[in-house]
C-alpha cells in the first residue's frame, strides 16, 4: 500500500470509529441487554461495504478509505462475540439467540443489498 492509501485507511477509520462511538451513545442496550448499537453498526457497515465493493475499484485509495478504514472501524465482530457471550452468561438465551440470528441475517442481507444497489448504479 502506498502512503496515500495508508492515510485513506486512517481517515476512514477515524470516521467509522467516531460514528460507532456516537451510535453507542445514541442507542444504549435495551433493558434485556440487547446491544442495539452494535447491531446497527454491523448492519450499516455490511451494507456500505457491499455497496463499495460493487462500485469501487479493487486496490483504489477510495476502497481503502471506505472498506478497510470506515467499515473496518464501524463494524465489530469481537464486540458482537463478547456481547453474545455476556448474554449467555446471564442466561438470557432468548435474547442471545435473537441477537445472533438477527445480526447474521441482517448483516448478510445488508451486504447483498449493497452489492445489488452498487451493481444497479454502476449500470
Amino acid at each position: 500500500m502506498s502512503g496515500w492509501e495508508w492515510l485513506a485507511v486512517a481517515v476512514g477509520g477515524l470516521a467509522g470509529g467516531a460514528l460507532r462511538g456516537w451510535l453507542g451513545l445514541l442507542l444504549p442496550s435495551t433493558g434485556d441487554g440487547f446491544p442495539r448499537a452494535v447491531l446497527v453498526c454491523n448492519v450499516v457497515g455490511s451494507f456500505v461495504l457491499g455497496l463499495a465493493a460493487a462500485l469501487l475499484l479493487p486496490g483504489s485509495g477510495t476502497l481503502a478509505l471506505v472498506g478497510t478504514g470506515f467499515c473496518g472501524a464501524l463494524t465489530t465482530w469481537s464486540t458482537f462475540s463478547l456481547d453474545l457471550v455476556a448474554l449467555l452468561r446471564t442466561r438470557a438465551r432468548r435474547t442471545a439467540a435473537v441477537y445472533a440470528l438477527t445480526s447474521l441475517g441482517a448483516g448478510l442481507a445488508a451486504a447483498w443489498a449493497g452489492l445489488q444497489l452498487g451493481a444497479a448504479l454502476a449500470g
